[in-house]
């Protein structure tokens, strides 16, 4: 029998050279006029609806308040009357006497230092309860209590054991903050998968390893929570307090103008104080955001 190979009868042989080459085919890149286009798109999905709810609520607002006997001015009249306000926030004439940039920026100053505190004691101490079921059930009954205390109930206490009306917004900005951060970094805490707590185990991990490699970032989404409340409560805080100590602020800035019957000044400070809010807010969830890989809430 012959060994060779043989060519089975009907089967036609395909010569190697025309076997078509294969081409690796670039996938089309999109134009950047498509891409601009989509995130206009999107833009205005997210722009679009709140402006048109803002102009429908002015629109309301200049024709209910236009009317004779109105108790408050129209949208116009608030332009009209704080127009130096608006397009010279950075005056400065010495004593209170200052544009809206110096007010909301000494507010700003005194809610970042006891915001700061509040955080890093909130967390260390959520931490602690929601690690430890003693440190729970001997903190977590006065925290409840202590929490529910009204900021400015805080005022009083904190100006007779200070003395000067600086560090006392700056301790009620503390008091008010905290209990949000400790409440969810402990809830935090207690949630941690066991899994994970197994895992930690049995590679070992001594107590500082945990905490910073297991414990912190399985609680991130929670802590942040917190830190979001805190910072909505920190800026309501002293924009209450400082109505009563004086000074500069944006707080002071409103009661000064209530007490002139500047109206349409408490209208103008009451915009920027939401806007600042909101922006603080947006602030601490981008944060949140990116330490969280997107885990946080948004």
């Amino acid at each position: 029998m012959n060994m060779t190979a043989t060519k089975i009868e009907g089967e036609t042989a395909t010569p190697a050279a025309t076997v078509a080459p294969v081409v690796a085919l670039t996938p089309k890149r999109r134009p950047r006029t498509e891409a601009y286009a989509r995130m206009a798109r999107e833009t205005a999905v997210r722009v679009i609806p709140p402006l048109v709810v803002i102009a429908l609520l002015t629109l309301v607002w200049e024709l209910v308040c236009r009317r004779a006997g109105s108790a408050l001015p129209p949208p116009s009249k608030v332009f009209a009357d704080t127009r130096e306000l608006i397009f010279d926030p950075f005056f400065d004439h010495g004593g209170i006497d200052k544009g809206l940039f110096w007010h909301l920026s000494a507010s700003l100053q005194r809610v970042a230092f006891g915001y700061s505190l509040s955080a890093v004691a909130g967390i260390a101490l959520g931490v602690l309860v929601g690690q430890s079921v003693w440190a729970m059930r001997g903190l977590d009954p006065l925290f409840q209590v202590l929490r529910t205390i009204p900021p400015l109930a805080w005022l009083p206490l904190s100006l007779a054991a200070f003395r000067d009306g600086q560090p006392s917004a700056i301790f009620v900005i503390f008091i008010t903050s905290i209990w949000p951060i400790i409440i969810n970094t402990a809830v935090g805490i207690r949630n941690i998968p066991q899994d994970y707590r197994n895992v930690a185990a049995v590679v070992q991990l001594n107590p500082l390893e945990f905490f910073a490699k297991i414990m912190i970032p399985a609680a991130a989404p929670y802590i942040f929570t917190g830190l979001r409340i805190g910072v909505g409560l920190s800026w309501l805080a002293i924009v209450a307090a400082e109505m009563l100590i004086g000074g500069v602020g944006i707080g002071f800035f409103i009661w000064d103008a209530w007490n002139s019957s500047h109206i349409s000044e408490i209208i103008l400070a009451l915009f920027y104080v939401g806007i600042v809010g909101f922006v603080l807010d947006r602030l601490i969830a981008g944060l949140g955001k990116f330490v969280t890989r997107g885990t946080a809430q948004n």
